[in-house]
């Protein structure tokens, strides 16, 4: 199989050989009753106050079509350490689980989970490595999408990474997670044809540069596209609006030109300048679109400076959130056979049970976050909401990127102002574990302590 055969089919093979490995051994042992592991991160990468899920769409879409197909079978017979007896098993394996999540564009803290899988064990261990990848991906570009749309304040923001992004996939996921974060547009038409994100794009410097004289690219562009924005840093950017001013009084009450673009230089400087040339010839209403490697900080500094720009174009740096490109992201067991499971490695503490998140809010904003056991009655809007029941999506469960868009909109105006900032917060937003939390994790401490004591050995649950 070549790289270009590959369908979605055949993603039940994008895994780890170690899970594999593991659900054969859980299979020949008997180990397959009910398990629940937990996808959440440990911490926040320095730039961030908080990351805003994202990705659960393609996590349900994978549990609900994965399956094993006779050339993956027969590929996976050739693997050393896979038993024939367990290929013939996975021909009807199928996720028959359940899942609770965070709706995507929901704002998550350290340790909060942002979904848990419940099912037999060996099919919850099995999808750990797509899940975590689609949700991770997803969630990062998220985040730092957010951070240039807040930073616009207000001004719309049009994607344009999909040339630098790592890979067809991110791609296409990184388009609809910089939509529900806010981001008003792409220049990705595949995004646009599946999700219905709103497309956009213009012209590029070769077209400018295939014609001889500037202005006759300017003229012949907005003959096929009156209402379109004139890319005017090819050569010289200011000359090149005295040619759209040229053209405005060529073409008369026929010019329909909806902006200029720029893409290099002194943008502030070279924005205030556009400004005045086009209002002095009465082109008041044509906008001045920036783009050339923004992020959320020259946005940021463009806005403070008063630079009279309309709207931003951002590509790689927030497709491949260059400042945070990872978040240390862990799926891990917490429950198994009906008993709470932990892990009690240095630095990376897995608290038991599987869990609610309750935020607390007063006077229209979020004060803080109670990390609480399922099922337990806690002060607080419960986060996590059931999206799957025996391998099938819930109907409400995926609204869509546009609705997904508008929560993520509401839920980030309830956080506190401090977090709305991209400079680092005061004082990171409390989340506290619940008292019966706390006490299980001790009681299973304890318990884990003594039967290592009484083993004479280090084996860890």
């Amino acid at each position: 199989m070549s790289a270009e055969e590959i369908g979605p089919r055949d993603m039940v093979l994008l895994t780890d050989l170690y899970e594999l490995k593991m659900v054969q051994a859980c299979w020949r042992e008997g180990l397959t009753e009910e398990a629940v592991f937990s996808l959440h991160y440990r911490s926040l990468p320095a730039s961030r106050s908080f990351m805003l899920s994202c990705g659960l769409h393609d996590a349900l879409t994978y549990l609900e079509e994965l399956r094993f197909d006779e050339d993956h079978l027969a590929w996976l017979s050739t693997v050393d350490g896979l038993l024939p007896e367990f290929i013939r098993w996975l021909r009807e394996f199928r996720f028959t689980g359940g899942v609770r999540a965070l709706p995507e564009g929901t704002p998550v803290f350290p340790h909060e989970p942002l979904l848990e899988v419940r099912a037999p064990l060996p099919e919850a261990q099995l999808v750990e490595s797509y899940v975590m990848n689609q949700v991770h991906y997803q969630t990062v570009v998220a985040s730092k999408a957010i951070r240039v749309v807040h930073a616009a304040a207000g001004r719309p923001v049009v994607d344009f990474g999909l040339r630098r992004m790592h890979g067809s996939d991110a791609a296409l996921k990184g388009a609809r997670a910089f939509h529900i974060a806010g981001v008003a547009a792409t220049s990705n038409v595949l995004a646009g044809r599946i999700y219905g994100i709103p497309i956009t794009g213009t012209m590029a410097h070769s077209y400018i540069q295939a014609h001889d004289d500037e202005l006759a690219a300017f003229r012949e562009f907005a003959g096929f596209y009156p209402a379109t924005v004139l890319l005017v840093d090819t050569y010289d950017t200011l000359a090149g609006v005295r040619k759209v001013v040229a053209l405005s009084r060529e073409l008369g009450a026929a010019f329909k030109v909806h902006g200029v673009r720029l893409d290099s230089g002194d943008l502030a400087e070279l924005a205030r300048e556009t400004r005045r040339l086009l209002d002095e010839a009465g082109l008041r209403r044509v906008q001045i679109f920036a783009s050339g490697g923004l992020d959320e900080n020259s946005i940021a500094d463009l806005v403070a400076s008063g630079a009279p720009i309309d709207a931003f174009g951002v590509g790689t740096r927030m497709g491949v959130s260059e400042d945070a490109p990872d978040l240390d992201m862990a799926y891990k067991l917490v429950s198994y056979a009906g008993r709470p499971r932990l892990k009690t490695s240095p630095g990376k503490h897995l608290l038991p049970g599987s869990k609610q998140v309750f935020r607390v809010e007063h006077a229209g904003r979020a004060t803080h976050d109670v990390l609480a056991l399922q099922g337990e009655d806690v002060a607080g809007r419960p986060l996590l909401v059931p999206v799957m029941a025996e391998g099938k999506r819930l109907p409400s469960a995926d609204p869509g990127p546009s609705l997904s868009r508008e929560r993520a909109r509401r839920e980030i105006a309830l956080l506190p102002e401090r977090l709305l900032r991209n400079a680092p917060p005061s004082e990171p937003f409390p989340v506290s574990p619940s008292p019966a939390l706390v006490r299980l994790d001790h009681s299973v401490t304890r318990e884990l302590s003594g039967d290592r004591g009484s083993r004479g050995s280090g084996r860890r649950q």
